[in-house]
């Protein structure tokens, strides 16, 4: 598989063994079986998790605290697409921040290794910076299995050293609640302007009770949601467009 080629060198020659139904870490128990796995989908509480990060340990939610985060998933450290998503998305943390997002990260590798990953981006991805967002270390599986973030193979063998996870992405609302979800293959790098302007849109959403249109950006037209009558829509947003009986358009609100 092409995703496995994109792997480290040393993730190669790792012997599986056979599928185990749980798995212990300390104190906590974690039942890795498709029936116990969450099921996440657009409106869940994104599941809550403790784990150690490049910037020490944290609370998933507590770490969310008051904030949209945006979380996502690599194969591995040192794999050539991560590399250029994890600078990508540093370059583009100031953006996120003044939309009140945080960034987080995670590759099922742990911190030391992630730290060391970490100055192979600020050398080739972000032109020297300092990399700010955390990489979670998720080096027991507990995270790629809540989240899902495992191929159909992975999953068979998630109890048997490192596993790639899947591109995953999470945009997740201050109340816990997700908002999106994309999974890519291994292979295919991520679009991070795309995940900005999904946050746009959600949260003008939220605040304004509007829909966007395709390949919509900031400043363009907008739709008023067809539960909207006429006389509301014209007092709320001023003059619109109809289209058609279901679909008017107005400018975009400030």
């Amino acid at each position: 598989m092409f995703s496995r080629q994109l792997l480290r060198a040393s993730l190669a020659p790792m012997a599986r063994k056979s599928f185990a139904p749980s798995f212990t870490a300390g104190s906590r128990f974690f039942s890795f079986t498709a029936e116990n796995q969450p099921r996440i989908r657009i409106g869940s509480v994104a599941p809550n998790f403790v784990a150690e990060t490049t910037q020490g340990k944290i609370d998933f939610h507590e770490y969310i605290g008051d904030n949209w985060i945006v979380l996502f998933s690599h194969p591995a450290d040192f794999t050539p697409v991560c590399t250029t998503e994890l600078g990508a998305f540093a370059k583009l943390e100031p953006e996120f921040t003044k939309r009140g997002v945080k960034l987080i990260g995670l590759s099922t590798e742990g911190v030391e290794s992630h730290n060391s990953w970490i100055k192979d981006i600020e050398d080739v991805a972000t032109g020297g910076k300092p990399f700010g967002y955390p990489i979670i270390a998720d080096a027991n599986k507990e995270v790629a299995f809540k989240y899902d973030m495992l191929t159909e193979e992975d999953f068979k063998n998630i109890n048997s050293g490192l596993v790639a996870t899947v591109r995953s992405v999470f945009i997740i609302d201050p109340s816990k609640k997700v908002r999106l979800i994309m999974t890519y293959p291994a292979s295919t790098g991520r679009n991070s302007a795309e995940v900005l302007r999904v946050i746009d849109g959600l949260q003008l959403s939220d605040a304004k009770g509007i829909a966007t249109p395709i390949d919509w950006s900031v400043g363009q037209d907008v739709i008023i949601p067809p539960s909207v009558s006429d006389e509301d829509a014209k007092a709320k947003f001023g003059e619109f467009q109809t289209l058609k009986s279901y679909l008017r358009t107005t400018k975009s609100p400030l």
